[in-house]
């Protein structure tokens, strides 16, 4: 199998373009053209430039990406400069790992919103509830039959006058 710099090359040279041309269609600069097609890797600063560059020049030059990217990502490793690292630790992630990335991917002022809607909601709820349970039409209408107390000043109710029948 070819390397990802000759793949660049042969398809370059078949479809009959120019270094220049491509970087003009790609926005590539030219240097970083030629550094492709000649393997030279320790031109670029960090992977992530090679990656991009490899699957823009790639698909300008109709070429199989996911197989060059494939090729690519094995090349690179072969490197130390660009070899992905080891892990930092040989820990395996609990609970709290993934609850604090997830935490880390939310949209916070989505969730604010969200969380202060939700206790209106709540409150709202709550102060109705306690209205209808403690609130009756007639304060009175539970209270049944009184029976008349007299204060302790001797007064007494009138009778009725059931002479009048």
């Amino acid at each position: 199998m070819s390397t990802v710099a000759e793949q660049l090359l042969l398809a370059r040279k078949a479809q009959n373009l120019s270094v220049n041309e491509v970087a003009e269609i790609t926005k590539i600069r030219g240097d970083h053209i030629r550094a492709l097609e000649e393997g030279n890797f320790d031109s670029f600063s960090a992977p992530v430039y090679i990656r991009g560059f490899v699957r823009t020049y790639s698909t300008l030059l109709k070429l199989d990406v996911p197989k060059v990217m494939a090729t690519l990502d094995g090349e690179l490793g072969q490197t130390e400069k660009f070899r992905e690292p080891p892990p930092l630790s040989d820990q395996k992630r609990g609970v709290l790992d993934f609850l604090t990335l997830q935490l880390s991917k939310l949209n916070w002022r989505a969730a604010v919103i969200i969380a202060i809607v939700a206790a209106v909601i709540l409150v709202a709820g709550s102060s109705l509830l306690f209205w209808r349970h403690h609130h009756t039409a007639d304060p009175l209408a539970n209270l049944g039959t009184g029976v008349y107390q007299p204060a302790q000043s001797g007064e007494t109710a009138p009778l009725p006058n059931t002479a009048h029948h």
